[in-house]
């Protein structure tokens, strides 16, 4: 029995100790960065006889004991005690407490609240879809972070109260016509609505029956062969094309060989001259006979007519193939003149 009362007793306390942590958590008011506050004390007796402290987490923000002030600023706080806060942060949350005291120390009033700080939701932007699968129109209200925010739709400036959600979703037949769509999102401290969006859905024009009656996976299939034969087709044109080339080149290189030997031989028959052929006869050829001097020739030729007669010069026969040497002309003295 004892044990049974021991553990009730432990189970009551850690009841009281987390509701009491709960209690904590609980926000009494909200604000967002860069908001101005007045945490209303209300106390209207209050008097320089007074003693009025303020702490935020503990911590005294504002102290005055009569009349002066020994923490804070005397424009932060009202006629009935109330604190202005300017410029909030986000370190600005926690719980903020007020004590007013009497002059001999009894307690006039105290004033508690726990303070929580959020953004300021931003201006959402308001898209939709026309679904004519479903015979529908899907309106989405996008805004950034859109946890923990409450969502809210106007139609023709009529309130949807039952629609709550981030996306809403209307006939064809509702959204015909000149209908207007706002949707807004809102926090704790802040509201914004969006813009608002007139929705237009065409229906889309019915497509043409195919013109053949094969599927589309044959179709590519068919053309994807189509596109390889064309491809080989062109490499074997290339290769053919390659070796057509090559042997054309070669043809030309064995034609400029066979020239250049021509060539050759020809200049070797040139380098041969009749007259090295005189010079080295064969076995065959007759042996040459001496040339006659030129003055032996002479003589032959300035011997008197009487001896030769009429008979015509003959030559010898070892200068006939040759041209006949140049016979060379007698001297002839001038005639002297006679001395008279």
């Amino acid at each position: 029995m004892a044990c049974f009362a021991a553990t009730l007793g432990v189970l009551i306390l850690k009841g009281f100790v987390n509701l009491s942590a709960a209690n904590k958590d609980t926000c009494d008011q909200y604000a967002t960065v860069g908001q101005s506050l007045t945490l209303s004390l209300d106390y209207k007796g209050l008097a320089n006889t007074h003693l009025l402290r303020w702490t935020h987490n503990n911590t005294i923000i504002f102290y005055k004991e009569q009349g002066k002030v020994s923490v804070g600023k005397t424009e932060d706080i009202s006629a009935t005690g109330s604190l202005l806060l300017k410029n909030l942060q986000f370190s600005s949350a926690g719980t903020y407490e007020a004590n007013v005291l009497h002059p001999n120390g009894t307690s006039a009033k105290t004033w508690s609240r726990r303070l929580c700080m959020m953004d300021k939701v931003s201006k959402p932007k308001l898209t939709y879809v026309c679904d004519f699968k479903s015979s529908a129109v899907i309106l989405n209200c996008n805004v950034a972070r859109p946890q923990g925010l409450v969502f809210s739709w106007t139609l023709d400036e009529k309130t949807l109260t039952s629609e709550t959600r981030q996306t809403l979703s209307i006939s064809l037949a509702q959204s015909k016509g000149e209908r207007s769509f706002i949707c807004s999102v809102a926090n704790k401290v802040s509201r914004e609505r969006s813009d608002t969006v007139f929705p237009t859905c065409k229906s889309p024009s019915p497509s043409p029956p195919p013109l053949l009656c094969f599927s589309s996976k044959i179709v590519v299939a068919v053309v994807a062969g189509g596109v390889s034969l064309i491809l080989l087709f062109l490499i074997i044109i290339i290769i053919l094309c390659c070796c057509h080339r090559r042997n054309k080149t070669q043809m030309r290189l064995r034609e400029k060989r066979e020239l250049r030997m021509l060539s050759l031989n020809k200049r070797k028959a040139d380098s041969i001259s009749p007259d090295y052929e005189t010079m080295h006869p064969t076995e065959d050829s007759p042996p040459p006979s001496p040339k006659p001097s030129p003055r032996a020739s002479y003589q032959n030729v300035s011997q008197p007519e009487a001896q030769s007669g009429n008979k015509p010069l003959q030559l010898p026969t070892a200068a006939e193939g040759q041209q006949p040497s140049p016979v060379p002309k007698p001297r002839t003295k001038p005639p002297q003149k006679s001395n008279i």
